[in-house]
């Protein structure tokens, strides 16, 4: 629906999942409680830090201002990619050899989803990165970064292939995953209830040491772990300036051609990206940097310019005419680096978030580097920003 953008179309594609739309939900707090840790946030890296918390043995409490997965948890490309946002080569001559360290906890963090969750929830499909965006001629400034790409993964010893195919020239890397962001959350957030008081619909309007308040109650407690990606500056003010809050928007089609793309598929250094399921039906991202004034908002709602290239996109990625029957937006939050931040906030508050739009994976790795923050004193990786 080239030119407009329906405003009954904000609910994402994945929702359309029978393990999704059949989520029976968890209660809302009713009145005061206490724990040992409260974790505010309940998206992949809130439920991450709530499995280190049980496995320590602790008694947790998590909250949410929606439903598990309603903001960007759920609402990105579902893509499961080794190694931060920058590509590993522009990592490591910004950050130094830690940049290889956080590659390889993403991948354990992929083999810990699929353990967790199981082959038919987290696909072990590889990655496409293309230079450029399919069936048009390559970027050769993309095309010699993908070749640096190449070289610096296999001196690392990472896996690693270049690709040419009927979507162009690029790199294939066989260690990524991809899934239904929403499907994986519920997931988790299913297997983890019987354990942790979890809650939805609860949001944190006050956070201070020892307390956190809700609009139905106080959770008192010795650690609180903020896991907000996007808005997180809206949450805790203090973080201003150090994370900033941006708007990604997707649609979704009809089936088109089975098989047009064997895996995630992601072009134009990145900016665009899709996938497609076992009906054929394709989810398509991507077009912030060519609106990057315009999409630096706390606004979660899509947007006409935006989808308008969206829909050239789908069809580039489909080789055919598409039709969209869903599109939909979330907020994330960006660092300056490209370093996720994750560090003391006040006595006994750890935030933890700016995952650069790819924190599927990055965002446990930094749950898990905040657990140990809270609770054995132990520094956060370079790879980090305290």
């Amino acid at each position: 629906m080239i030119g407009t953008v329906p405003i009954d179309m904000s609910r994402p594609a994945w929702d359309d999942d029978s393990a999704v739309s059949g989520w029976r939900g968890l209660p809302t707090l009713d009145g005061d409680c206490s724990a040992d840790v409260c974790v505010v946030g309940l998206g992949g890296s809130g439920l991450a830090a709530v499995a280190d918390l049980l496995g320590r043995g602790l008694d947790v409490v998590g909250i949410d201002a929606g439903r598990v997965a309603a903001g960007a948890a759920g609402r990105n490309g579902g893509f499961l990619l080794g190694g931060p946002a920058t590509f590993l080569h522009t990592a490591l001559s910004m950050w130094g050899p830690c940049a290889v360290d956080l590659y390889r906890a993403t991948l354990a963090e992929i083999d810990s989803l699929e353990a967790l969750l199981g082959s038919s929830v987290i696909r072990r499909t590889g990655s496409i990165r293309l230079a450029g965006v399919p069936d048009t001629q390559a970027d050769p400034a993309d095309a010699r970064d993908c070749a640096e790409l190449v070289k610096c993964l296999r001196e690392n010893n990472i896996a690693v292939e270049e690709y040419s195919g009927e979507l162009g020239d690029g790199v294939f890397l066989p260690d990524d995953a991809v899934m239904n962001p929403a499907r994986r959350a519920l997931g988790m957030a299913a297997a983890l209830a019987g354990r942790a008081r979890l809650h939805e619909y609860t949001p944190a309007v006050g956070i201070e040491p020892g307390a956190v308040t809700t609009p139905t109650g106080v959770i008192r407690c010795d650690l609180i772990l903020v896991a907000v990606d996007g808005r997180l500056e809206r949450v805790l003010p203090q973080l201003d300036g150090r994370v900033r809050t941006a708007r990604l928007q997707m649609l979704a089609t009809a089936p088109v051609t089975a098989g047009r793309l064997p895996c995630p598929v992601y072009g134009r250094w990145g900016y665009d990206y899709a996938q497609q399921d076992a009906s054929g039906r394709l989810y398509v991202g991507g077009g912030r940097d060519f609106f990057v004034e315009e999409e630096w908002t706390f606004s979660s709602e899509p947007t006409a310019r935006v989808q308008n290239y969206l829909d050239s996109l789908a069809e580039l990625f489909a080789g055919e005419h598409v039709s969209v029957n869903a599109r939909w937006a979330a907020s994330v939050g960006f660092t300056a680096d490209g370093r996720p931040l994750c560090g003391y906030v006040d006595d006994g508050v750890i935030a933890f978030g700016g995952y650069n739009g790819t924190g599927n994976l990055v965002g446990s790795v930094t749950a898990r580097a905040a657990v140990a923050l809270g609770l054995d004193a132990i520094e956060v990786p370079q790879y980090l920003s305290s």
